[in-house]
């Protein structure tokens, strides 16, 4: 056996294992937060997103950030570090991200069209979203503005990334 190496993604995984764990850990002790992303890259860069019901405060990630670097050891496997709160404008992943999202404008994304609408619903299997358009009157000439609503299931969705409006 002496001699033999360990293949490197076999230490990559159980670093991004150990990782994982450590998050999870973290993430217990702040139920309203939680992970969006987690990359590990070959030169040991862990980059966290995160993303939380009523946002995620700098302390959020602090907090995160300690109780990652706090439990890896730097001896076994140097790395680098950077925690973050996911941005505005960063396409939602989550369904818990739509729900919190309720009320707010989005720009959708399907296989065969792009919405910008109010997100007026969000549950576990679909959203449900509403907007004025300007359609051909029934009788007579002009136009005029209906109110329309789309139900759309997770499945179709592409893309979704909430607008920002000043």
């Amino acid at each position: 056996m002496r001699g033999l190496s360990v293949p490197s993604f076999y230490k990559i995984m159980t670093f991004k294992e150990k990782v994982n764990e450590l998050i999870t850990e973290a993430l217990l002790e702040k139920p309203s937060i939680f992970l969006i992303d987690l990359a590990i890259s070959d030169s040991f860069k862990i980059s966290v997103g995160l993303d939380g019901d009523n946002g995620v405060a700098l302390q959020d990630c602090i907090d995160i950030s300690r109780a990652i670097e706090n439990n890896l050891d730097r001896e076994e496997q140097d790395f680098s570090l950077e925690v973050a709160s996911v941005g505005v404008g960063s396409p939602l992943k989550m369904t818990r991200q739509y729900k919190k999202n309720v009320g707010r404008t989005l720009i959708v994304t399907t296989k065969t069209e792009k919405i910008e609408a109010e997100l007026v619903e969000a549950n576990d299997v679909f959203i449900i979203l509403s907007w004025k358009a300007r359609e051909p009157k029934k009788v007579g000439k002009g136009k005029e503005t209906v109110q329309k609503e789309q139900q759309i299931p997770y499945t179709e969705i592409k893309e979704a990334i909430v607008t920002v409006t000043f």
